[in-house]
């Protein structure tokens, strides 16, 4: 008996099928969950913007990618009009459009409105596999299953992905950890390969989402971090160069976005630091390249300030927008531009709204986050620090 379960317990087989139940069960939880809007009303889109990019899908669908580039919607922002394909990110409308163009080649002929009602349900059990994947590159397989149980069921994330609700969250969740987790898997490797699809998952979540300058901030933050505490390799430069300068070309084909990645403030952390840095650290010791790193770093930054704000008054790079002005102060969005403070996720977080989105993981987020501190690695710093602001 004893022979029996060691074999179970050790064999590939038996892990691997326990692991694809366990997801598949989260996967169809976290979908099933968020079914009851159309299960109790019908299936219809609700809400102002998903509504809107419904009728952009529509029009993607029935004339094709290209006159969507070029669509002018007379019925948005009456009587004014907008211009569609130069003011939204399309990644959601693409994601919609490639798989009703998929069922329709396989014979499978659904309308193009039920799967934007169901593509939020589906694309949550997505989001779960690529926590798996991540948190089992951070700590363990285990671990993992855990995690992706726990955002199937998470009620923060499962309001932003209900049947009904079209809307960039839907799909841009999904994006974000599954960049993460390729970044992490890059920096572990210190593969090319690895890095080239962290590049290709960040275009995605670009194309859908204007979150993205959360993580084109967050990756240089974590390879300063690495830096400061001494954790340089080669497999970091690897990494990061390859994913910066694929990701920053790509990102730039999105209409909506254009130069932004190399004339906006928030882009400008993410700049070649990391090259000098390499450049620096082949030729001089390690206590000569961190006396090196500091005292070059504050030269360069007081330089930078300077540099920015002449830059930002001549007008060749934008300042900072004000969802960024409105991280350090609460109320400038409420007196500055009433139109950002009237959504939701821009209102300053309370102390029950940790509660009422997180559920469970609000209790136990502060014992992951020990022990990752104090089982601390390149991978688990870049955790601890997406741990520390996300929730800001």
């Amino acid at each position: 008996m004893t022979a029996d379960v060691g074999f179970f317990k050790n064999s590939l087989g038996a892990t691997s099928l326990l692991t694809f139940v366990i997801l598949s069960l989260a996967w169809f939880v976290g979908f099933a969950s968020r079914l009851f809007a159309i299960v109790r009303f019908e299936s219809i889109i609700h809400e102002f913007d998903p509504w809107f990019n419904y009728r952009a899908t529509a029009h993607m669908v029935e004339h094709g990618f290209y006159n969507f580039l070029n669509w002018f919607d007379e019925r948005a922002w009456y009587p004014l009009g907008r211009i569609v394909g130069g003011t939204v990110y399309p990644g959601l409308m693409v994601t919609s459009g490639l798989i009703h163009w998929i069922l329709d080649a396989l014979n499978f002929h659904v309308h193009i409105r039920e799967i934007c009602v169901f593509l939020a349900p589906t694309f949550s059990g997505l989001t779960a596999i690529a926590t798996y994947f991540l948190t089992k590159e951070l700590w363990s397989p285990g671990a993992g299953l855990f995690a992706a149980c726990f955002i199937a069921i998470s009620p923060g994330y499962t309001s932003r992905s209900v049947a009904g609700s079209y809307d960039n969250e839907g799909i841009a969740i999904f994006a974000l950890q599954f960049t993460y987790f390729l970044w992490v898997k890059s920096l572990k490797t210190g593969s090319v390969m690895w890095a080239s699809f962290c590049a290709l998952s960040y275009f995605y979540m670009v194309s859908a989402w204007g979150g993205y300058v959360f993580i084109i901030n967050l990756i240089p933050l974590h390879v300063l971090a690495l830096i400061l505490v001494g954790r340089y390799s080669s497999r970091l430069f690897v990494a990061y160069t390859t994913f910066y300068c694929l990701a920053t070309v790509l990102s730039m084909q999105i209409p909506f976005v254009g130069f932004q990645p190399v004339r906006t403030s928030e882009h400008m952390p993410a700049f070649g630091i990391v090259a000098a840095m390499q450049y620096a650290r082949a030729r001089v010791s390690r206590q000569q390249f961190m006396t090196l790193f500091v005292g070059g770093l504050t030269i360069v930054g007081c330089l930078a300030f300077v540099v920015y704000f002449a830059l930002v008054w001549g007008g060749y790079v934008a300042p900072f927008s004000g969802r960024f002005y409105s991280l350090w102060d609460t109320g400038y969005a409420k007196i500055h531009i009433p139109i950002i403070a009237s959504v939701s996720e821009h209102q300053p977080t309370t102390w029950v709204s940790f509660f009422f989105d997180l559920h469970i993981t609000a209790a136990i987020f502060p014992v992951g986050l020990w022990y990752c501190v104090k089982n601390v690695n390149d991978e688990r710093i870049f955790n601890c620090i997406a741990c520390t602001y996300i929730p800001v």
